[in-house]
C-alpha cells in the first residue's frame, strides 16, 4: 500500500509524510494492532522506507 502511493516528495514535504502516517495507521487498525502501540509502529515504518530508499541510491 505505501509503495503505491509514495510520491517523489514524500521525504520532503510533510503532507505527504502525514498522508504515509495516515495510511499506516488504518493498516494497523485493520489487522489488529494495539492501539497504544501504534505510534511506535508507524514511526518505524517510515524509517524503514527512508532506509529502503537511502539504499536504493536515492536521497531520503
Amino acid at each position: 500500500m505505501l509503495r503505491n502511493n509514495v510520491t517523489v516528495d514524500w521525504t520532503v514535504r510533510e503532507s505527504a509524510r502525514a498522508h504515509l502516517r495516515v495510511l499506516v495507521k488504518r493498516l494497523l487498525r485493520k489487522y489488529g494492532y494495539p492501539p497504544d502501540k501504534q505510534a511506535k509502529a508507524t514511526r518505524f515504518v517510515l524509517e524503514q522506507a527512508e532506509v529502503l530508499i537511502s539504499s536504493l541510491g536515492a536521497e531520503p
